[in-house]
């Protein structure tokens, strides 16, 4: 497997942000090979049904060029004026196979591994420079692999060509005995057929270069556990720092909730572990409303505030448990507690109102048993 410049192991897959970067970087696999069969493919093609009509084409301009009177040969503006218009006739007969080849050079690459633009490839980079590097460079195992490849391919379409040329040896012969016309038609179609034999033969060498070059792209772009761990820090936020995060966000919000205790009508405690401060407005609200809960330290500061802002405290520990648990804050408080909630607060309008109430068994309010908890 691969390892690091400090030794350690290789052995993970690349993430997608590092795959991401690396193709910001130009990083992406690429097959020369691939693009090398395609475009001699096209052009076999090409030549199979246009080759024929384009080397007939060539003919007639050949013919026009060399049949010029005496007049063209003495004067040099005929003569440059000539000759620019055999180039540019023999350009525009082979512009249909330039544009061909062109398109065909974008496209190829995108097949493997899609379209990239990158400055950064572009920018120059002083590490090629180094001629120690360079050596490495040319005695590494892909250089290697790569000299393997091209020794192969060479033998490999020589091989093809040559059975080629024994299969059309007679026709090749026979040209010369053809008429010109037919003879330059008939040679263009044999080029055709030579370039369509050399493709098959490249076909082969696609074959194992693409794998090869997606196996060899996630090989360079493997990653070190330890780079795991860095990434996912980088990307989910250090622990500690999340946790001082939710801290602060938790201390923020129970602050808000704080400042809220003074506009309630009513704080229900357990009496200790749990206080719950409730309020409800008749002409305003539907329902009465959670302002702040908490338990412990938080529950006895809510009992502070409630005694510093006269604010009726009831000792329903029952209801008390069931509100925390249940309830939301901010949010009207749970349906089937409305009937023990209700009788809270008629006992607290009638306080306030009268100065006195009747007595109430706050323990032994209709609770639902599967709101009930422990204490």
């Amino acid at each position: 497997m691969a390892e690091n410049a400090d030794g350690s192991e290789k052995s993970e897959d690349p993430s997608e942000k590092k795959l991401r970067e690396s193709r910001d970087k130009g990083q992406i696999p690429r097959s020369r090979e691939l693009t090398t069969l395609l475009m001699t493919l096209s052009a076999a093609v090409f030549m199979l049904f246009y080759g024929g009509t384009m080397i007939l084409e060539f003919a007639v301009v050949a013919k026009q060029g060399l049949s010029f009177d005496r007049a063209h040969a003495f004067d040099v503006q005929k003569m440059f004026n000539l000759i620019t218009g055999m180039i540019v006739a023999t350009f525009y007969v082979i512009l249909p196979f330039l544009l061909l080849m062109v398109f065909i050079a974008m496209v190829s690459p995108m097949l493997l591994g899609g379209w990239s633009f990158s400055t950064k490839a572009m920018s120059p980079k002083l590490s090629k420079l180094d001629p120690i590097a360079g050596i490495k460079r040319m005695f590494s195992l892909k250089a290697l692999l790569e000299l393997l490849k091209a020794f192969a391919k060479f033998v490999l379409v020589m091989a093809v060509a040559t059975y080629f040329l024994y299969l059309v040896f007679a026709e090749v012969l026979g040209l010369g005995l053809e008429p010109i016309l037919f003879a330059l038609g008939h040679s263009g179609t044999l080029i055709a057929q030579a370039f369509i034999f050399a493709s098959l033969s490249l076909i082969v060498v696609a074959l194992i270069d693409v794998p090869f070059q997606l196996w060899d792209h996630t090989q360079q772009l493997k990653m070190t556990k330890q780079e795991v761990k860095e990434e996912y820090k980088q990307q989910e936020g250090n622990p500690e720092v999340k946790g001082r995060i939710r801290q602060m966000q938790r201390e923020m919000s129970q602050r808000r909730m704080m400042q809220k205790v003074p506009e309630a009508d009513v704080v229900i405690t357990n009496p200790t572990h749990f206080a719950v401060a409730l309020k409800y407005n008749p002409e305003t609200m539907n329902e009465p409303e959670v302002l702040a809960m908490g338990a412990d330290f938080m529950a006895a500061q809510m009992r502070t505030i409630a005694k510093a802002n006269n604010i009726t405290i009831i000792e329903a520990p029952p209801l008390a448990r069931a509100l925390y648990y249940n309830a939301e804050v901010n949010r009207p408080i749970p349906y089937d507690l409305f009937k023990a909630v209700a009788a809270v607060l008629a006992y607290v309008y009638q306080l306030k109102e009268k100065g006195y109430a009747d007595t109430v068994d706050f323990t032994g309010l209709a609770i639902p048993k599967e709101m009930k908890t422990e204490a």
